[in-house]
């Protein structure tokens, strides 16, 4: 039970947390699907369109791919953890206070949405680096004015399909953990 959070000197009350925990989660679970709906389109899209082209692959934008792959799994993660977020946040709103979770269970799911959020942001680092490594390097690869030659080196919408999906998995990790880190800190003022 989650006796009251009265006790600690500079803790919200319990309601109070329990109504901001609540619009916070729900706040987040839109972001974060939002922007991860933006990025999977994106990769759908780069993923088409590598397989019906004929040019050579990219080794750096597959792994590129992999990694907004990998961080588009942990949002989805995170997207249910932010679910998870307003069926505690609920349960500290009813009046029977057998049914609240204890104040530990809500530090330890903030925390383990915290530490997701963190992986998934690092991974979509990375991806974002590679991507942009990739492009800029296809980019110094192109000789001004002159045609080119070799297809390897043209820079494709598919570059940008993979850069914008990295970019927005960057942006909904980092609001996530923005979300858990700051009930956080409000927890355990």
């Amino acid at each position: 039970m989650l006796n009251n959070l009265e006790p600690f000197s500079h803790s919200p009350k319990k309601q109070e947390f329990a109504a901001i925990f609540r619009l916070v989660s729900r706040i987040s679970f839109w972001v974060q699907l939002v922007l991860g709906g933006v990025s999977g389109i994106a990769v759908l899209l780069a993923c088409f369109s590598r397989n019906i082209t004929t040019q050579a692959n990219n080794a750096g934008i597959g792994f590129g791919i992999f990694l907004a792959i990998a961080s588009i799994l942990l949002l989805c993660f995170r997207v249910y953890w932010a679910l998870r977020y307003q069926k505690m946040a609920k349960l500290l709103q009813t009046p029977n206070s057998e049914n609240h979770p204890k104040k530990e269970d809500v530090i330890k799911s903030l925390k383990i949405g915290l530490i997701v959020s963190l992986v998934g942001l690092l991974i979509a680092f990375i991806a974002s680096e590679v991507t942009v490594t990739v492009i800029l390097g296809k980019a110094v690869a192109q000789p001004e004015g002159v045609a080119i030659y070799q297809p390897e080196n043209v820079i494709r919408s598919l570059d940008i399909f993979v850069m914008l999906a990295n970019v927005n998995m960057i942006g909904a990790h980092f609001f996530g953990g923005v979300t858990s880190l700051g009930l956080l800190y409000w927890l355990e003022e």
